[in-house]
């Protein structure tokens, strides 16, 4: 447990259903709109069926797949690293805290330590998870789709990734977000594992309580519903017209 963040007040945002750009947008809204003063943020959202790519990706050289064409009406791509990674049948947090909670902390460590609380999701579910680099069955490496690289951090099952998670820093915010897929939409390998190959079925309301419940006990946080401010709002609307209107 790291000091910094236990008892400490968090705004507590849910979203709706929302495309990948919406989705996107909104993390890097709050983002911009964190000061070193602001209430740390957790927000859970889903997605309607739509793809996400990592920020040094080029939508142009992503690996072909099945239904791309589908996909592409429906893709944004993420402020943080990593490969290629659907959504539609999963939920994600994002959450933001001031990189003062995390002072201490290398970003290996800090990653280790943020990502307990996912731990602790999993393990409310019956399933013994740890991360990749702590199975000695798993070989790190890196892919073009992110649920096929390992990662140290990354959390697996029987040596099978589910779900993933990535960090960026800035000056005043550390921001984290991550996936969790429930279920089926294929079974071609880049799409990965879920929740329902090992036997959990969880609906999207039951799993978001679930992961608020693991950050809330793992780290014994307040929380405090809340929208978006004005100024997020204000950032949103220019970000989705200025940014994430790949259309232009």
């Amino acid at each position: 447990m790291f000091d910094q963040i236990t008892n400490q007040k968090f705004r507590l945002i849910f979203s709706p259903t929302l495309s990948a750009r919406e989705n996107m947008a909104t993390d890097e809204a709050l983002l911009a709109s964190f000061e070193k003063d602001s209430l740390p943020i957790f927000r859970v959202y889903d997605w309607e069926k739509s793809f996400t790519i990592g920020v040094a990706q080029d939508f142009s050289k992503i690996p072909n797949f099945e239904e791309k064409e589908l996909y592409e009406r429906n893709y944004a791509k993420r402020i943080t690293g990593g490969g290629v990674l659907f959504h539609g049948n999963d939920i994600s947090y994002s959450l933001l805290m001031p990189t003062s909670y995390m002072k201490d902390k290398t970003v290996k460590e800090s990653y280790e330590k943020i990502c307990t609380f996912l731990l602790e999701f999993y393990k409310s579910l019956g399933l013994e998870v740890c991360y990749a680099k702590d199975n000695a069955r798993n070989i790190l490496s890196k892919s073009a789709f992110c649920q096929v690289g390992f990662e140290a951090y990354d959390i697996v099952f029987n040596g099978k990734k589910i779900g993933g998670n990535a960090q960026r820093r800035t000056k005043k915010c550390i921001f984290q977000h991550g996936s969790i897929p429930l279920s089926n939409i294929s079974k071609r390998p880049e799409i990965g594992y879920c929740l329902e190959d090992f036997g959990i079925y969880l609906e999207i309301a039951e799993a978001k309580k679930s992961v608020i419940t693991a950050f809330k006990n793992s780290f014994n946080i307040n929380f405090e519903n809340a929208l978006l401010t004005q100024e997020e709002k204000d950032k949103l609307e220019i970000l989705l017209k200025d940014k994430y209107d790949y259309e232009k």
